[in-house]
């Protein structure tokens, strides 16, 4: 792509890595334009900070630009393009392009180090008889710390926050830094992804044979995006251990049946995902319920 632009510049441009890429990506971008062009142009990094599920919003309403540039053309070009965004006061921050880089594996690096920080607080909690919500209340009300990120859960996933930890992790080892932080982040979430499948084998003992209702597939509400999800992790384990699964998501249902095929029985209502073992087409109080064979079915359902 970037000798493609090389070979098609016929006057001064900005080239712009927009998506998430390791830490030197802009100069391999330069280095690939060079090559084929003796053409006026410039590269600027401008990560973005999309959430899944609200990227049209954020992109709209950023609550901030980030913009790596060397070359003042590109900086006044960039500040003219991102201006009617930015209206309501949220800054553009212009920076050099290594730090635009960082910046945002640094950024999701920290979300998702608060998320593992609160799970291990949870489980000290749960050991030594303490409230974890009381405790990240009395955490959250301190202006330096603030309540975001700071819930206990199965741990996270998604698209980002585990492909940018390991990228960071990465990227540090590449340069001679030893990452323990970022290790032990990476790796307390994924002994954070085996807690729902240890604690419910403590409860009902041995699985095989049971079936288990599970409400909720994708990383996070409102998308159907199930890369890296811990309810795969959970369910993975449930049919290892040779139990039967029955689950629920309004968003993922097409994707979990690319991921499991019948080996899961999705139901299109959440309540019919606590049916019987054998369920048919309609449970007895009318909640609707998908059949093994097709996930489609589970679309054609409707409350009577």
């Amino acid at each position: 792509m970037a000798r493609t632009i090389g070979k098609n510049l016929d006057r001064f441009k900005v080239v712009v890595t927009k998506s998430t890429v390791p830490v030197g990506t802009a100069e391999k971008v330069r280095g690939a334009v060079r090559e084929v062009t003796k053409g006026d142009f410039a590269v600027a990094s401008n990560p973005e900070f999309l959430k899944e599920g609200a990227a049209i919003d954020d992109f709209m309403k950023p609550d901030r630009v980030v913009l790596g540039v060397d070359d003042p053309r590109a900086e006044e070009l960039l500040r003219e393009l991102y201006s009617p965004f930015v209206r309501s006061g949220s800054p553009i921050l212009f920076m050099d392009i290594p730090s635009a880089e960082v910046t945002k594996y640094a950024a999701n690096a920290m979300l998702a180090t608060r998320i593992s920080f609160m799970n291990q607080i949870a489980d000290l909690c749960e050991r030594v008889g303490a409230d974890v919500f009381s405790v990240r209340k009395g955490i959250a009300s301190d202006s330096r710390i603030g309540p975001a990120f700071l819930f206990p859960g199965p741990g996270y996933g998604g698209s980002c926050f585990p492909k940018d930890v390991k990228a960071l992790v990465h990227t540090a080892r590449s340069v001679g830094m030893a990452p323990e932080l970022f290790d032990a982040v990476e790796a307390v979430n994924g002994r954070q992804k085996q807690v729902m499948f240890q604690k419910l084998c403590g409860l009902v003992g041995d699985v095989r044979g049971k079936t288990i209702a599970v409400w909720g597939l994708a990383f996070k509400a409102g998308t159907d995006d199930m890369r890296e999800s811990p309810a795969v992790a959970l369910i993975d384990a449930l049919l290892a251990a040779g139990a039967k699964v029955q689950a629920h998501d309004p968003e993922a249902m097409t994707v979990a049946h690319g991921i499991w095929g019948d080996r899961v029985t999705l139901v299109a209502e959440p309540y019919a995902a606590l049916a019987g073992p054998t369920p048919s087409a309609s449970s007895p109080n009318g909640w609707c319920i998908a059949r093994r064979t097709s996930i489609a079915s589970s679309r054609r359902c409707e409350r009577p």
